[in-house]
């Protein structure tokens, strides 16, 4: 999938389900939710995991950092590209973007915003050569107000992620500037 198509998918689905159980996973496939980040597996069970849900017509991203099995190199992208039917990757390392990014792979860079390292840290990586299709900051419930300031540093949409519960919830971050709000709450998927 193209870079726009990927980002336009994501701003037609501002709701993307963050699955992160089998129970997740069943119930995503049962929704109408249309992009899926998938946050648990290993390198046996992670093929099948996509593979499922792209025959729910899901467009999946595989969150790297959390599959158990995955080394924090290239080539566990190299894995990811090769063995599944994901159309991108997150991840928390800019390494790992650069490279699937290279491979055609649509990216989702996360970010922990914690303290004013953090946003320096966008700062920098947006001055980086290679970029992601999205930037993705947690907890969103703590960041509407941080929302236009990161995205007057970025020059890519920026997603918003991490305590999200409630519907207003996911209003907030999006009036506030987000394309997209991720969450692992199942009641979300559906409102």
């Amino acid at each position: 999938m193209k870079h726009e198509q990927f980002i336009d998918l994501v701003e037609a689905n501002p709701v993307v389900a963050a699955v992160k159980d089998d129970a997740g996973l069943e119930k995503c496939i049962a929704s109408d939710i249309g992009v899926v980040f998938v946050l648990y597996g290993d390198i046996v069970s992670i093929p099948g995991i996509v593979s499922r849900l792209n025959a729910a017509g899901k467009t999946v991203l595989v969150h790297m950092d959390l599959i158990t099995g995955l080394a924090p190199k290239e080539v566990s992208v190299d894995f990811i590209h090769a063995k599944t039917s994901a159309a991108g990757i997150i991840s928390t390392r800019s390494n790992l973007i650069e490279h699937a990014a290279s491979l055609g792979m649509n990216t989702v860079l996360r970010y922990f915003m914690i303290d004013s390292i953090a946003l320096r840290n966008v700062q920098r990586q947006s001055e980086a050569r290679v970029q992601p299709d999205i930037v993705e900051i947690l907890p969103a419930i703590l960041l509407p107000e941080f929302i236009s300031k990161i995205k007057a540093i970025t020059r890519v949409p920026l997603m918003a992620s991490g305590l999200v519960t409630t519907k207003k919830e996911v209003l907030n971050a999006l009036n506030a500037g987000a394309v997209a709000v991720s969450t692992t709450d199942q009641r979300l998927w559906t409102a």
